[in-house]
């Protein structure tokens, strides 16, 4: 099995090393630690690939909307 590194997800999401990270720390990107580095499966990519761009609207934006 291939696993990718968070270099590599960000290249291949088309998203910065720190967003990676920050999928991670969330919970949406699952990994797995190899030695002093995080490895991704690729399989697990398709659960932040279809998301949206941007930070969701707060209450009161959607309510001026």
């Amino acid at each position: 099995m291939n696993l990718l590194t968070v270099n590599d997800v960000a290249e291949k999401l088309k998203i910065s090393r720190w967003r990676v990270y920050q999928l991670i720390k969330a919970g949406r990107l699952p990994v797995e630690k190899f030695g002093a580095q995080f490895v991704i499966k690729p399989s697990d990519l398709k659960l932040v690939e279809n998301r949206k761009p941007g930070r969701p609207f707060s209450k009161n934006e959607k309510e001026r909307m």
